[in-house]
């Protein structure tokens, strides 16, 4: 008859010392699993070897323990121990509102609009910018100013005006006596926590103006009585080497409480 045998391995402190140091060290527990020989009445029997290879490794996984390092397939090793953070953005909480500024925008004292509360800036432009204006207002919802593009042309002040004035053919694209356009590239309206919110994508271009133009994200909601509106900008050559993600993600996580 045969049977297995695991048990653990510990070296002895004599044992220890006659290890020459030039070896590598043993481990100090090692799980030794050996095939015992046994004999009945019927002869001798053979051992499976395989048993005793499947005791040893069910008994090392269960004394395995993984590393808080390790990863699973598709996801990478978080080696420190620590959660990863956005360090593009910060958080800022306003007057029932709260929204993610870019980290390397500035608060801005400049006033621009009614009702404005709170401006930022980019740091090395101008021209990229933020602003979140509260204004009173005798509709129920932002639905009650009918749809995306009529809102906007109820706010239209928020797109900014052409400081030259009188009759021009200037360059450009403009047409006969214009100096200024305003071309809405996107629309749509987000159902947020319960609330209906409208967002409108517009590129406007004045003959006065550079950068190729404006890319100006608005974000806007009703709330008790109060027309909560948030517009991100940032000129068309910025837009495309790296400020139109700063843009949609703070216009995007416009938020009213």
């Amino acid at each position: 008859m045969a049977s297995t045998a695991c048990f653990l391995h510990c070296p002895s402190p004599a044992a220890a010392a006659r290890t020459p140091s030039s070896a590598s060290p043993s481990k100090p527990n090692q799980l030794i699993c050996q095939a015992q020989k046994q004999e009945d009445d019927g002869g001798a029997a053979v051992v499976s070897r395989r048993l005793a290879l499947t005791v040893l490794i069910g008994a090392a996984a269960v004394g395995s323990k993984v590393s808080p390092a390790d990863a699973a397939y598709g996801e990478s090793a978080n080696i420190f121990g620590k959660p990863k953070t956005n360090t593009d953005f910060r958080p800022y909480n306003g007057d029932g509102f709260k929204l993610s500024v870019p980290a390397k925008w500035n608060p801005s004292e400049q006033v621009e609009y009614p009702g404005q509360v709170v401006r930022f800036e980019d740091n090395f432009d101008t021209e990229s910018n933020l602003v979140v204006t509260i204004t009173p207002t005798d509709k129920k919802s932002i639905t009650d100013y009918g749809s995306p593009e009529k809102f906007l042309s109820q706010v239209d002040y928020l797109l900014g005006k052409q400081t030259y004035s009188g009759k021009t053919d200037s360059e450009g694209g403009f047409d006969s006596g214009t100096v200024a356009t305003a071309n809405i590239l996107e629309s749509s309206t987000p159902m947020i926590n319960g609330k209906q919110y409208y967002f409108v994508s517009v590129l406007t271009r004045t003959a006065d103006g550079d950068e190729g133009g404006k890319h100006q994200l608005i974000s806007a909601t009703v709330k008790d009585g109060k027309l909560y509106i948030c517009k991100v900008q940032a000129g068309d050559k910025r837009w495309f080497k790296g400020a139109r993600k700063f843009v949609e993600n703070a216009a995007s996580s416009f938020n009213v409480a």
